[in-house]
């Protein structure tokens, strides 16, 4: 099963905010706004049939974030849904880059961007596969070799 939808090349992810992802206050703790992230990126990926790890190879690896960058405008509250906006920006020989934003509805609360790469479970990087550039090329404003 596939969640989310793309609007263009964006994907869209509607996610409610339960109990468990907010404070004593009923605010959505900034902590979780990177797992809200994280579940945009993998919906991404599912959604264009591009592997989340690469287990059974000779040589296990997966994808890592190298970088993230995150702003919280306003917060998201017990109940909302809201919706996790991810759009590919760059790619490199060995770097993704992503620009993700949540909304609830028409506003606004936290816009983040994100630098993946995919690393052995050694720790060592690894080129991005040839059929995994080619599924995220429509998506991308900006490529590099």
């Amino acid at each position: 099963m596939i969640d989310g939808r793309f609007e263009g090349n964006v994907h869209v992810l509607p996610i409610r905010v339960y109990y468990e992802d907010t404070d004593l206050s009923g605010v959505v703790y900034h902590a979780n706004y990177l797992r809200f992230m994280e579940r945009g990126r993998s919906e991404f990926f599912r959604a264009v049939n591009i592997p989340l790890a690469y287990l059974n190879e000779a040589e296990p690896a997966a994808w890592t974030l190298r970088k993230v960058t995150v702003e919280f405008i306003r917060p998201a509250r017990l109940e909302d849904v809201v919706e996790v906006r991810t759009v590919p920006a760059t790619l490199t020989g060995v770097r993704l880059s992503a620009d993700q934003s949540v909304y609830c509805g028409d506003v606004l609360l936290m816009k983040g961007w994100v630098e993946a790469c995919i690393m052995t479970t050694a720790g060592k990087p690894r080129r991005i596969p040839r059929d995994v550039r080619d599924k995220l090329l429509p998506f991308l404003g900006k490529t590099e070799a």
